[in-house]
């Protein structure tokens, strides 16, 4: 009978430490610090991005023919050649399909041949921002209307692919005043930007007519 009592205490021992390690198994494994989540990745912000659009920009006041008086860029090519590139006209107008996208005529002359680009900007839900759209999102440019009086200059940058290149065009090409080039020159450096053209060009022989095969449609798919 003693040795019944004693195999029932043994097995009622085992058990027990049984039960005791499996106690200590389980709450180690609750103790043990859960890994960390990683913060969510801040959105990535653009040169672009930190630029505001003239305050309460009128687009319509922005139709009409702009001539390029000058550009700041990091581009080492445009900054140190500048004044080799030909000069440029483009043309603001409304398309007729759509109240939501400019239409944009770009002239200039390559190889001493006059071409045309036809491209369309749309608009955004910010006034004074538009998209010139690419062939991928990523190859979209993002342009802003960063200063204008309407009547004599515009100051608008074009960012693609994370690169920001500043323009000031004129109503003429007589318009770049000192007063005007110091602003540029300004609001150039605020963004690191280098200026390209360190003199008004000594002639603008714009394009007038192009040939038809020197036309460039970019018209939607550019």
């Amino acid at each position: 009978m003693a040795g019944l009592w004693r195999c029932i205490l043994a097995v009622v021992m085992l058990m027990c430490v049984y039960l005791w390690d499996s106690a200590e198994a389980v709450g180690g494994a609750k103790s043990r610090p859960r890994p960390q989540r990683r913060p969510p990745k801040k959105p990535k912000i653009t040169p672009i991005d930190q630029t505001q659009p003239e305050q309460d920009i009128d687009i319509e006041r922005m139709l009409g023919t702009w001539y390029l008086l000058n550009t700041a860029s990091k581009c080492s090519y445009l900054v140190n050649h500048g004044t080799k590139v030909e000069p440029t006209v483009i043309t603001i107008a409304r398309t007729a399909t759509s109240n939501e996208t400019l239409s944009v005529s770009t002239k200039t002359r390559h190889n001493h041949q006059c071409w045309e680009i036809l491209q369309v900007y749309h608009l955004t839900s910010v006034p004074g921002r538009l998209t010139l759209k690419g062939s991928a999102p990523e190859q979209n440019i993002e342009i802003v209307i960063g200063d204008t009086d309407y009547n004599s200059y515009a100051i608008m940058y074009y960012q693609k692919q994370g690169k920001i290149t500043m323009k000031l065009y004129g109503k003429s090409v007589d318009n770049l005043s000192e007063p005007l080039l110091t602003k540029f020159e300004e609001l150039a450096a605020k963004q690191n930007l280098q200026r390209a053209y360190h003199f008004p060009f000594p002639t603008y022989s714009h394009c007038g007519d192009v040939d038809r095969d020197h036309v460039i449609n970019c018209v939607p798919t550019c």
